[in-house]
């Protein structure tokens, strides 16, 4: 049995043939990547983090999140180039660490993908119900936008809240289920255009933000530290990164994309550490423009970024574009998230670690057809009854896990199988992969 759990199965036993269709090239890996870490974290995340811990000073918070990323990154880029499968962390460890590790670290990435698109789920409903009441629209009782279980004060206790289902979570995850299902070309499609959405709002923010931007409000830029840590100072910028660090965990979902990638061995590294840059510029300018536009104090609220524009009367018009962008941004990470998490069954399945089922794929759509329902009923469950708090805190254990692993896999297949081809090199790997984990 010991055996058994430490068996690996080499990189050149796993057949790279495929009935999914490749037909993703760089650019639309790439759009996978921001699809799925440009979301929520950079409209209330940004804010949040400056007004609490640190200041303006949150541009280098999102520098050292965004290179520590990028470590990792560079490790997942040398495995899904060398390796074009869909199985992500899972499919390396099993290379490198062994059956028991890979098979934990595969349902920990099942826990990642899931709860993520149900957290983003009940965000998405939050900011649907949003703009409705913008437009005075309000046909939809709380009874169907609200989750009928709650967390009782001690924090572990289950309580009925009255609801009946929050519905509008249901429906999203339900399209987007059916959108995976039909094929890798729409799913690539609707994410482009969700992406070119979100994207340009957010630009919009940081353009037109920009000429009412204050330099006064960026002084001191590192705020004096308020004697605890973690509250302002270096800790400060220290704890904000730390936090801040899980608005990039999606990177990871563009290498379970490997099998439908037309050129894996050049497009995957192009796509992974595309997205991790062109993302951390984005949230860098945005934090910039935030922190210019009022006084960080004012950025603790659940909607920073429209708390900044309504200050300055030439900027309300971007407000409702805001609420826009939000919608766009959750739903791009929950295609992204149906569409990886599908994947990874599918390599589980074919692996015998998870029932052969999962394994089978749509004789027309070339798509993980059962692991695709399966996981998409299964967010839109959860979504529709559980609250976003509990939620929410469920998804940052396998991203860690994930991670981790991956930064430690590339050291040992580097000892035990040295001559293995490599088409993308790690630089520094003894560096990058400690720096990965770290």
């Amino acid at each position: 049995m010991m055996q058994r759990f430490l068996r690996t199965k080499p990189i050149a036993a796993r057949s790279t043939d495929s009935e999914l269709r490749r037909v993703l090239g760089p650019m639309d890996l790439t759009l996978l990547g921001v699809g799925a870490i440009i979301g929520t974290g950079i409209f209330v995340l940004t804010g949040l983090a400056a007004a609490k811990y640190a200041g303006p000073a949150i541009v280098l918070s999102f520098i050292v999140a965004g290179l520590g990323c990028i470590f990792a990154g560079l490790c997942y880029a040398e495995f899904a180039a060398m390796v074009p499968v869909s199985g992500s962390a899972y499919a390396y460890s099993y290379a490198t660490l062994g059956e028991f590790v890979a098979w934990f670290v595969g349902w920990n990435l099942i826990l990642e993908y899931l709860f993520a698109a149900a957290t983003v789920s009940v965000g998405w409903s939050r900011y649907f119900v949003k703009l409705l009441d913008f437009f005075g629209i309000n046909f939809m009782p709380e009874a169907l936008t609200s989750a009928p279980l709650g967390v009782a004060e001690d924090g572990v206790t289950f309580i009925a809240t009255g609801a009946l289902i929050n519905l509008p979570a249901v429906l999203i995850a339900s399209i987007i289920t059916a959108i995976c299902y039909v094929g890798i070309t729409q799913s690539s499609r609707v994410n482009a255009i969700v992406v070119a959405i979100k994207v340009t709002i957010v630009v919009m923010v940081i353009g037109f933000g920009f000429f009412y931007v204050n330099p006064d409000n960026w002084t001191p830029f590192i705020p004096e530290n308020t004697g605890k840590f973690g509250e302002y100072g270096v800790s400060g910028i220290l704890r904000a990164s730390g936090i801040i660090f899980f608005a990039y965990i999606g990177f990871d979902a563009v290498s379970t994309a490997a099998q439908e990638a037309r050129n894996p061995e050049r497009d995957m590294p192009i796509g992974i550490l595309g997205s991790l840059v062109l993302c951390t510029i984005l949230y860098i300018l945005m934090c910039g423009v935030l922190t210019g536009l009022v006084p960080f104090p004012d950025l603790n609220d659940a909607a920073p970024v429209a708390v900044a524009l309504q200050a300055h009367a030439g900027l309300n018009w971007l407000v409702p574009w805001i609420i826009v962008g939000a919608l766009a941004g959750l739903t791009s990470v929950i295609l992204v998230m149906i569409l990886g998490q599908a994947r990874i069954f599918l390599t589980m399945a074919q692996d015998g670690l998870i029932p052969q089922a999962f394994a089978s794929v749509h004789p027309k759509f070339k798509t993980p057809g059962v692991a695709t329902l399966v996981t998409g009923v299964s967010a839109a469950l959860i979504g529709g009854v559980f609250p976003i708090g509990i939620l929410g805190e469920l998804v940052s254990i396998g991203t860690l896990i994930a991670f981790i692993t991956v930064c430690i896999g590339v050291l040992v297949l580097r000892h035990t199988q040295p001559n293995l081809k490599r088409p993308f090199h790690v630089p520094y790997v003894w560096f990058t992969s400690l720096s990965g984990v770290g």
